[in-house]
């Protein structure tokens, strides 16, 4: 009873609409019932001892609630909008948000995920989330919000927001997924010759592109990071340069296609 009550009724939506479907039918009934939630908890302690205690005290250590209102604080200077979020703090039976979700309310943490950095994520990352939770209302009235040039332009708009936010004295490279300078160059050199191959994917809203998914695709095998948020950043970039430095609240309200014509972008492909 302890499990219902604590567990999964006050993250059902989670469980249920997030993770129960993006696992698939065969794992999903690890999350989205009572029964495969009483099951996994079972072990979960014995399993996970040192972990929990480790990431609860990673937790405790960052005060995380001075932490969210110090980043609020901070974010509604700077945007016209607030976020209104559920964020939950989750081990889970199978990895894979990270730090991020379905909706703003479906929404997480990975504790026990092994390539979350949890201090860093936190400390570094937040910013780009809030981002996502203010633009997820008007992505959604985008007619073009389920295509592939949208989800580029949300990543990218959000890594543009993270630079933003702490007064671009965090590189580029770094706003956007926490590159090295060596992988940026690798984007940089190849910058014309991502953009020629992946643009025809813009309009598909299957999810399974190269642009989305170069790392199940390999159409660029080499890229050290994700394709679309490093292009996404790259219009987002080239849109504030050609509008004024402000200009990237504009975003907020324009549909993806727009930011694109706008941002002049494929004309500077054209001119490399």
């Amino acid at each position: 009873m302890m499990i219902d009550r604590n567990v999964y009724k006050p993250h059902q939506q989670l469980w249920d609409s997030c993770y129960g479907v993006i696992f698939g039918d065969e794992n999903g009934k690890k999350f989205n019932n009572v029964a495969g939630m009483r099951q996994w908890n079972r072990t979960l302690l014995a399993e996970n001892r040192q972990d929990l205690i480790r990431n609860t005290k990673t937790i405790t250590d960052i005060n995380l609630n001075k932490l969210i209102k110090k980043n609020l604080n901070r974010f509604s200077k700077l945007v016209p909008y607030q976020p209104k979020a559920d964020l939950s703090l989750i081990f889970t039976p199978i990895t894979g948000i990270g730090f991020g979700g379905c909706n703003a309310e479906q929404f997480a943490l990975e504790l026990n995920n092994p390539e979350i950095d949890i201090a860093y994520t936190l400390n570094k990352g937040l910013p780009h989330e809030l981002n996502h939770l203010v633009y997820e209302k008007f992505r959604n009235a985008d007619p073009g919000r389920e295509s592939a040039l949208s989800q580029t332009i949300d990543e990218g708009f959000a890594c543009y927001f993270t630079y933003v936010f702490f007064d671009k004295q965090i590189t580029q490279h770094e706003a956007v997924e926490n590159m090295t300078q060596k992988d940026w160059e690798w984007f940089v050199t190849h910058e014309k010759e991502i953009f020629t191959k992946v643009k025809d994917f813009f309009p598909d809203s299957s999810g399974n592109n190269p642009l989305l998914r170069n790392d199940k695709i390999k159409l660029f095998p080499d890229a050290p990071k994700t394709l679309n948020y490093w292009l996404g950043f790259r219009i987002v970039s080239k849109y504030v340069e050609k509008h004024g430095k402000d200009s990237w609240k504009d975003l907020y309200t324009l549909p993806a296609k727009e930011v694109l014509i706008k941002s002049g972008y494929e004309d500077y492909i054209k001119k490399l």
